[in-house]
């Protein structure tokens, strides 16, 4: 099979003769082999396994998105995926990922908690002249 991988400001993976695709699914676990029928799936946050031409399994984190096979070509967006050779950094890297993300949410969350109330600040002013 043929797989790309894309995120939304690059391609992060594109190969071809992959044997074997694991995908998890809103429904549960998806087995792709090549000759299986056309299909498109819901991803959801999880474990994506592919193993390439030389028998080798691939492990990537990946976030929600969709995955999308016609014919011997699996093409996948999701919306983030961190790609690892062994299931332990994989781990590692996730986490000092997701603690990156936590707190960049939080400083968004910060600014826009003070956008909001300067906001009402000022429509409760303008009201009252």
């Amino acid at each position: 099979m043929n797989l790309k991988i894309l995120l939304p400001y690059r391609v992060l993976v594109e190969k071809a003769n992959i044997s074997r695709i694991v995908a998890e699914t809103s429904e549960g676990s998806l087995g792709l082999l090549p000759h299986r029928l056309d299909c498109v799936a819901s991803l959801v946050p999880g474990i994506f396994i592919y193993e390439n031409e030389l028998q080798q399994e691939v492990y990537l984190a990946v976030d929600e998105g969709v995955l999308v096979k016609t014919g011997f070509d699996v093409m996948i967006s999701v919306r983030d995926a961190i790609a690892g050779k062994e299931l332990s950094q994989l781990r590692e890297d996730v986490e000092t990922s997701f603690l990156k993300q936590n707190e960049e949410d939080k400083t968004v969350h910060s600014v826009m908690a003070k956008l909001e109330s300067g906001f009402i600040r000022r429509l409760a002013a303008f009201s009252h002249d």
